[in-house]
């Protein structure tokens, strides 16, 4: 009896359960959050996070990552993850592109990885315990549509469609946004439920969505699932809208139909997907594209700041300790990261850094008050460009030299030094920011370029592997 119950999926179950709980006491296995809006860069800083443990970790590649400094580090290797109804990372074909001069494909649906690190302790406990210990690092990728309904677990339906229609109302939405408006407005939300309608509905509003993010690079779009729907392609849970709220929505009527299907929506899908993959987290990293929301605008930077700030508010942050780290985890490391720092001149990195560090300092106060190390960076994952010195009328000039994807030529470009701070309206230059964006430059000998990836991985990374 003992051995057929030894051998059933309970007690393997249980048993990797078990083991995890040990690995997470003896702080031998970490869960990271990768996390940052649509375009921010996830896919591509997991691909070099991992090339550069397993395949390029030296003394002259990262020199700031301690455990290679003090040649303790051993090996680095991707593992068989525990999660077996999610799609491993891919990070093959993540390499395979860089090495094309290509950047990665964007996620479209959950995938998770998971890398070993082999090292010698230097000393304490785990050197006592065993001379080498494996820290076990597990890896979510998600698309970032997906995180921006996080906030919608804090909002009923009529809360959610008030914030909604006030952004359709505003620019730079209201110009595409007024033919949908009309439509809503012109019909009768108590009446009874006419599918064909509510369907046509709400594939308009998922064009709306689109748009936005397509052509007028917004952040805050709601819900996620319409722009990257996942298995969820097709399912009615997803045609939903925001209303003009109705006071008193019979059941059977078109208000109560669509609001129903919000509902769902969040308990289902939002909230399943915060349970299972936020609600576990030990370490944080949140990447921000500065450069790019600079170039797109006022309002584009003023809604991603927005978005980040919201965010932020839904992981679970604190100090943590062998008990916590156990059966209630929380975030004790936060790095912001500014990326595309290779997109500037050197000396202008402290400001992106400034930048970034500006837009989240309540937020950042509030952590710090809470036990939660912060730090803010400018890096980049993989380089794209390489520093040149350019002589002009006798005056040398500090540009980058990479592969422009607009014009798909190489160019010396002179970067524009962004902003300390956000900027208002009336001070945001009368012909904005320019940012070119570059093909991934990588090296003859099939090297991959980093900027600060070594500083990112010893804040995050360093104290688990003392």
């Amino acid at each position: 009896m003992f051995s057929s119950l030894k051998n059933s999926a309970t007690f393997k179950q249980y048993q990797l359960q078990a083991q995890q709980l040990l690995q997470r006491g003896l702080d031998q296995h970490i869960k990271l959050a990768v996390t940052g809006l649509s375009r921010s860069g996830k896919t591509a800083f997991i691909t070099a996070l991992v090339h550069h443990l397993t395949e390029q970790a030296t003394k002259q590649n990262l020199p700031f990552f301690s455990v290679i400094q003090s040649e303790r580090l051993i090996a680095a290797k991707t593992v068989p993850q525990s999660e077996l109804d999610i799609t491993t990372f891919p990070y093959r074909d993540g390499i395979n592109s860089l090495k094309q001069g290509l950047w990665p494909s964007s996620t479209e649906r959950i995938n998770t990885l998971r890398i070993a690190i082999k090292y010698r302790p230097a000393s304490g406990l785990r050197a006592q315990i065993s001379e080498t210990q494996t820290l076990l690092i597990d890896l979510i990728d998600y698309p970032g549509e997906w995180l921006m309904d996080l906030p919608m677990l804090e909002l009923n339906f009529a809360s959610w469609s008030w914030q909604q229609l006030e952004l359709l109302n505003q620019s730079p939405r209201l110009q595409h946004a007024e033919a949908f408006l009309n439509h809503i407005a012109a019909i009768d939300w108590q009446g009874p439920v006419d599918e064909q309608q509510l369907t046509e509905l709400a594939t308009e509003y998922q064009g709306l969505l689109r748009k936005f993010k397509d052509e007028l690079k917004l952040s805050v779009l709601q819900p996620g699932r319409m722009l990257m729907p996942g298995d969820l392609a097709g399912a009615p849970i997803l045609a939903f809208f925001p209303l003009p709220e109705v006071t008193q929505a019979e059941e059977g009527s078109m208000y109560h139909h669509v609001k129903t299907r919000y509902q769902a929506y969040v308990k289902e899908v939002v909230q399943g997907f915060y349970q299972q993959h936020f609600s576990q987290f030990d370490r944080q990293i949140v990447l921000v594209d500065l450069l790019d929301a600079l170039a797109q605008g006022h309002d584009v930077f003023n809604e991603q700041t927005q978005a980040i700030n919201q965010l932020i508010r839904h992981f679970s942050y604190g100090k943590s300790n062998f008990i916590k780290r156990l059966f209630q985890p929380k975030i004790d490391k936060l790095l912001f990261a500014a990326t595309k720092s290779d997109h500037l001149s050197a000396h202008h990195h402290k400001d992106l850094t400034l930048l970034l560090d500006s837009i989240i300092s309540t937020a950042k106060n509030d952590l710090i008050f809470d036990g939660v190390k912060i730090d803010t960076m400018a890096m980049s994952s993989v380089s794209a460009t390489t520093p040149v010195m350019v002589e002009q009328k006798g005056e040398k000039l500090s540009c980058i030299r990479g592969k422009e994807i607009a014009s798909n030529q190489l160019m010396t470009y002179l970067p524009a030094q962004p902003p300390m701070r956000p900027l208002t309206v009336q001070e945001w230059p009368q012909h904005g920011f320019q940012f070119p964006a570059f093909y991934p430059d990588v090296g003859s000998n099939n090297g991959i370029r980093h900027i600060r990836l070594d500083h990112v991985m010893e804040f995050l990374l360093g104290d688990k592997l003392k």
